[in-house]
């Protein structure tokens, strides 16, 4: 009797050693799963973004979103991404997604930059709509709120629906990336514009990569003074007009 309760006791013993042991094989599967989504969702992403093809003239690299800053809290409506001037950024290089404009570089620091987003009131974007080519500024106000475009002339054909894309007037996107679509036009007598509204192309919430552009075709003038001599590297003048400098 003494025997037969010890083996079961043993066994019991046996059974619940061997069920730890289970339930740590499967909290480390669970565990290498995860990870396996993670890493499968990240190969999604990359591959959507190497799909962007940057505008003749302009190249492209991609930025991690480390931060958000938005909301009624926020100074910014931005985003802070992984990398700043030692990694080449400078300010008002365009930000994008493959959908479309999220912003421009704003603040630059060392190795994080800040990105102002098209939603923020300080953001301006000088843009043409897809279909009538009306002209206008897109403005933002705000997160939550729709992007407000600015200066439609009264008579403009604009019309609900159609896509605004940046008209490459102001020297920081390149023309033609996609950046809203016109959800509200309205007419008045009393007023010189049309009240227009639209819809950002691409929601920042749900980025963790994005892509910023470089115009590798603009005269770099990071080393012109103000006497039209270009200092470089080696500390060596060489005047504007040198054959020389034709390549720099």
């Amino acid at each position: 009797m003494a025997e037969e309760f010890w083996n079961r006791y043993v066994y019991l013993i046996d059974v619940h050693q061997e069920n730890r042991e289970l339930r740590q094989e499967l909290d480390s599967l669970k565990l290498q799963m995860a990870a396996k989504s993670e890493k499968a969702a990240f190969a999604d992403r990359l591959e959507n973004l190497l799909e962007f093809t940057a505008p003749p003239g302009w190249s492209s690299s991609g930025l991690r979103v480390v931060a958000h800053n938005y909301g009624p809290l926020g100074v910014l409506e931005s985003i802070i991404v992984d990398k700043g001037r030692l990694q080449g950024l400078k300010p008002d290089m365009p930000v994008v997604a493959p959908d479309g404009v999220l912003g421009r570089t704003y603040k630059i620091g060392l190795n994080f930059s800040t990105v102002l987003l098209l939603s923020d009131p300080n953001s301006r974007t000088p843009v043409v709509s897809s279909r009538s080519r009306t002209p206008g500024i897109v403005a933002g106000q705000g997160q939550g709120k729709p992007l407000a475009v600015q200066y439609v002339h009264l008579n403009a054909p604009l019309q609900e629906g159609e896509h605004l894309v940046t008209s490459g007037t102001a020297g920081i996107y390149p023309k033609g990336l996609p950046v809203a679509r016109v959800s509200l036009v309205e007419r008045s007598e009393i007023r010189l514009f049309q009240m227009v509204e639209a819809e950002k192309m691409v929601s920042v919430l749900d980025r963790e990569e994005v892509m910023v552009l470089d115009n590798i075709t603009k005269l770099r003038t990071d080393y012109l003074d103000f006497d039209g001599i270009i200092r470089d590297f080696s500390g060596e003048d060489m005047l504007l007009d040198d054959p020389g400098v034709s390549g720099f």
